[in-house]
């Protein structure tokens, strides 16, 4: 099973929710683009907050120094993100694949974050409350459908908004994964007892057609 982790806009948990759902299935962990904090990459963060020994974590196609929208951000790298040099790592396991800011984040000139996800991905939108921000999870969700994406579920991160939810939910047909708390800190202890809470669920996404 391969699960592409993607946001509604930035900073709303997408590394958490993957680190969680790594430690769940015990799943490998690719981010494509890492834009900015290459010292602590979200590669670095989860790789941390893991404590199972079987997840990989592998290499990003690319690292960009600028933490900016991956397009410019290569371009300050005096670079072009190139589709063909994404390339999927392989492996027998289950595969979470991160990626940068939400799905319409352009890439280049032609290409956004949508554009990495291939046809056997199973996408996790990672949803946070606030003013406007089920504007932005409907329009992520409609972009999704649009391209004929398959949807696995919607994870809520931070603070509880039940009518936020309860309208995306309804709008959506979306099923929810879990939610994350606004937890003071997350280390692996945190991490392993949402693990535990979302695993079933996350399991029941390789059953489902």
């Amino acid at each position: 099973m391969k699960l592409f982790i993607t946001g509604i806009s930035t900073d709303v948990g997408k590394t958490i929710a993957s680190a969680i759902i790594v430690e769940a299935l015990e799943a490998d962990y690719w981010k494509p683009i890492q834009a900015g904090d290459l010292d602590n990459s979200d590669s670095h963060k989860v790789k941390s907050q893991i404590s199972n020994p079987k997840s990989q974590i592998f290499e990003n196609s690319y690292q960009l120094h600028t933490p900016a929208s991956p397009h410019f951000a290569a371009e300050l790298d005096g670079i072009t993100i190139d589709l063909k040099k994404i390339i999927e790592p392989k492996t027998q396991n289950h595969l979470v694949i991160e990626g940068a800011g939400g799905i319409l984040v352009p890439l280049n000139e032609t290409d956004c974050v949508v554009d990495i996800i291939q046809a056997d991905y199973k996408v996790i939108v990672v949803s946070r409350h606030y003013l406007g921000s089920i504007n932005h999870t409907l329009l992520t969700i409609e972009a999704l459908k649009n391209r004929k994406i398959d949807i696995a579920g919607i994870i809520f991160s931070g603070d509880e908004n039940k009518a936020t939810e309860s309208i995306i939910l309804n709008k959506t047909g979306i099923k929810s994964i879990g939610r994350i708390e606004q937890e003071p800190y997350f280390d692996q202890n945190v991490v392993k007892e949402y693990a535990d809470l979302f695993r079933e669920n996350l399991l029941n996404l390789d059953n489902r057609q």
